[in-house]
């Protein structure tokens, strides 16, 4: 097996997707301190519980790979914790709105329209460079919501220090940032179900 190969094998791939998922920082706004990772976690979780408690909502937004992760959060999100919860990329109103006031405004533009103060936040992008979704968190922040951020690639992306908690995966492979998104939010949201 060539060497190419051997990194692209399963085997290979698991130990690196594991130290990835090991290595996962969070953080909050305005402070670069490392939470730990079950401390993290646990803020996430009150979060959720925050929005569930107040009859709040949960809006989920990202791009390509990324909306279908925010569209499985939402799954989640409504058949186990019972929380009003939406996927803000319906073709026909992200088309409107990006042809109407540019890409980059167009779920900033959605969220002026249906979210509410206490509503909460999750922005996912591999990159955190992706202007449309910094600019989502911009306007859930000026509603009054609270903000969950999810990202991967350079660790000084600009998404990474602006949700009220943000989750870094250090690997510029969309493949594992992606998947190492899903695993997380899954985790979280496995969390409730335990009976």
């Amino acid at each position: 097996m060539s060497e190419g190969n051997a990194q692209l094998s399963l085997a290979g791939r698991v130990a690196a997707f594991h130290s990835i998922i090991d290595a996962c920082e969070m953080t909050r706004r305005g402070d670069d301190s490392i939470i730990e990772l079950e401390q993290g976690m646990r803020a996430a979780m009150e979060m959720l519980l925050r929005v569930r408690e107040h009859s709040r909502g949960v809006y989920v937004v990202g791009n390509g790979g990324s909306a279908s992760v925010a569209s499985h959060m939402v799954t989640d999100l409504l058949n186990v914790m019972e929380i009003r919860a939406y996927a803000v990329h319906d073709a026909s109103l992200m088309t409107c709105m990006a042809n109407d006031y540019g890409y980059e405004n167009a779920y900033a533009r959605i969220l002026s329209g249906v979210a509410r103060e206490g509503d909460l936040l999750i922005a996912i992008s591999s990159s955190g460079r992706s202007e449309n979704i910094r600019n989502a968190v911009h306007k859930m922040q000026a509603l009054g919501g609270e903000t969950i951020t999810l990202s991967g690639f350079d660790q000084a992306n600009p998404l990474r220090a602006l949700g009220d908690l943000n989750i870094w995966l250090d690997s510029n492979d969309y493949g594992f940032v992606e998947v190492g998104h899903q695993f997380i939010l899954h985790n979280m949201i496995d969390r409730f179900a335990v009976k």
